[in-house]
Parts: C-alpha cells; sequence; structure tokens
C-alpha cells in the first residue's frame, strides 16, 4: 500500500495551491461571509478548470474520476487556503447521483457534466442542515428512501464559521428518486461528504501551523524570538505530529475507496478522527501562541481558526466516526 503522492499528484496540489495564493483568498471568504457570492464563483470556476471537481464524476458524464487520491490532494489545498462555499457537498451530490443506478441515470446526465464542469453548485442534505444553499443552484435532500429537490434554501442558522452558512431546507420540493437505491447512494455519498471534510480539515491545521510557526519567529520577548522557548516549540511539535500522524490514515481511506473495500467507511471514519482532531488542537495552539492578536478577526489567521472546530464536526462528529470505527 502507497502511501505517498505521486510527482505528478504533487505537482497538481502545487499548482492549486499557487492558483489560490494568487486568488486572495481571505477577501473572497470575507466576501461569502456576508453573502456576496461573485468573488468565490469566480474562484469556483477557475477550480473546475483546473478539473478539481471533475475528480469527482465518472468519465462518463464528462469528469475523469472519481479519483480518491487526487481528490484527497485537491481538498486539502482547498483547506490550506480556506477556499468558502459548498466544495465538500457539490462533490457528495455528484456522488449521490452517480451511485442511483439505472433510477438516476436521467438525473445524472441532467447534473453531473455541469457540476464537473462548475457551470453549477450543489448542495447536500441528508436529513440535516445543508451548507451554503442560498448559493447553490440545486439543494439535494435525502429523507429516508427519497431524494427531493428543496423548494427553497430554508431558514439560516448561525455558525461558529460566518463563511459557513448553514440552512435547514423546506419541506416539499420536487420528488427525484424513491426507493432503496437512494439510502444505498445516500450512505456512500457520506462516506465520501466524510472523507473530503477530513481532507479539508487537514489543509486547515497545516495553515494555522505554518501560520503559527512564522508569527513565533518574529514575536519576540526577553529579547528574544518566542519560538526558541523550549515550552513552545514542544506545542509546535506536538501540532506537527498530530497532523502527520493523520495524513497516512487520510491516505489510507483514500486508498480504500479507491479499491472498493468494505471497510472503506470505517477507514474513512478513522481519518476523520485523526485529522479533525489535529486541525482543532493546531487552532488551539494558533491561538494561544499568537496571544491577545488571535482572537481579532482583522488577522486572518481568524479565517482557519473559525473553520477548524465545525469540520472537525461536519459530515461525522469524532465520537460518531469513533463509534463507527469500533463497529468494524
Amino acid at each position: 500500500m502507497r502511501f505517498l503522492l505521486t510527482d505528478e499528484q504533487r505537482e497538481f496540489a502545487r499548482s492549486l495551491d499557487a492558483m489560490l495564493s494568487a486568488a486572495d483568498t481571505p477577501a473572497v471568504v470575507r466576501a461569502w461571509a456576508v453573502g456576496d457570492h461573485g468573488p468565490g464563483r469566480a474562484l469556483w470556476s477557475r477550480l473546475a478548470d483546473a478539473g478539481v471537481f471533475a475528480l469527482a464524476v465518472p468519465e462518463v458524464y464528462e469528469g475523469v474520476g472519481p479519483l480518491p487520491v487526487e481528490l484527497a490532494a485537491a481538498y486539502t489545498a482547498l483547506g490550506r487556503h480556506a477556499m468558502p462555499g459548498p466544495v465538500v457537498e457539490t462533490a457528495a451530490a455528484g456522488v449521490l447521483l452517480g451511485a442511483l443506478g439505472e433510477a438516476g441515470q436521467a438525473l445524472a446526465k441532467e447534473w453531473l457534466p455541469s457540476l464537473a464542469s462548475g457551470r453549477r453548485i450543489a448542495s447536500l442534505s441528508l436529513g440535516g442542515y445543508a451548507l451554503d444553499a442560498d448559493s447553490a443552484d440545486a439543494v439535494f435532500v435525502v429523507q429516508g428512501d427519497e431524494l427531493r429537490l428543496a423548494a427553497a434554501p430554508g431558514a439560516l442558522r448561525a455558525s461558529a464559521d460566518p463563511a459557513r452558512r448553514l440552512f435547514r431546507p423546506l419541506g416539499g420540493g420536487e420528488l427525484l428518486a424513491s426507493g432503496p437505491a437512494v439510502r444505498e447512494a445516500a450512505a456512500r455519498a457520506a462516506d465520501w461528504a466524510t472523507f473530503l471534510t477530513a481532507a479539508q480539515a487537514l489543509g486547515v491545521g497545516e495553515a494555522l501551523l505554518a501560520r503559527t510557526v512564522a508569527y513565533t519567529k518574529q514575536r519576540t520577548q526577553f529579547g528574544a524570538p518566542i519560538g526558541s522557548f523550549q515550552a513552545v516549540k514542544h506545542r509546535l511539535a506536538d501540532t506537527l505530529i498530530g497532523l502527520e500522524f493523520a495524513r497516512p490514515l487520510l491516505h489510507g481511506a483514500a486508498l480504500a475507496l479507491e479499491a472498493g473495500s468494505p471497510r472503506a467507511g470505517a477507514h474513512v471514519a478513522a481519518a476523520k478522527v485523526a485529522t479533525g482532531e489535529a486541525a482543532y488542537a493546531a487552532a488551539r495552539a494558533a491561538l494561544q501562541l499568537h496571544g491577545a492578536v488571535g482572537y481579532t478577526q482583522e488577522l486572518d489567521l481568524s479565517l482557519w481558526l473559525r473553520k477548524a472546530r465545525p469540520l472537525r464536526d461536519a459530515w461525522g462528529t469524532p465520537s460518531e466516526c469513533r463509534g463507527r470505527v469500533l463497529a468494524d
């Protein structure tokens, strides 16, 4: 089993990093948080042109996937740059529609090419809230054995991360499919959403650590950089170890999904626990080592700080994921 990215996969991740670095994502995130989706949609189109969303769509529907290893690399990069929007939900909705079989062929033909190309954005609710439903071209809602297209976004719920706009979809809506195939497809989509959220969380943790290391080299106390203090070094080392231990679990989950392993769900759950907890630990370390300045909204650090806990709990809380691992 290979846990390292190939040269081609690493180059793909580097190209995304370069694109997102040049896009001023903090400004995009702040605009998205107040309901201005224009900059985010523009960046979404650029990511689609780079092939990010096509990675989750089969070739028969104008995609290149599903390629879970490449998706792990891509979504980790999205987390490193705090990309807003339902990036996970769009991919998971595509997985859902593609997994419906014959009953969903018409839906797949209608939606998957446009999701792969970035022309459309989707959100997905599997009995809970739908992320950024107000920005999506469609909100797919699964209730039991029924798949519906939400008629309206519903009520907005506040989130710890202002750029994660949660909506409770209104009942009713157009019935798209029903039967056992819907429940099975929803379970598959949930696994992929959990996996992609884990990748995002890993990227958020990496960004928090990098920014904290840079800050501790600049901030001085008693005439020396605080990064030279042993206690600070230990805290940063612990944060790095947590992230590096989580990375192979994410790659292992990607390989399990790629192979269609019956234990893929447990691998995904283990990766989600590890990356979510590591990112949350990175956020706590970042906040404490930045001191009072870490609390300020004007500091870009806050954009990552406020993502760590919501991503830790989205698409499977730590306790839910641990339960799934133990039950496997």
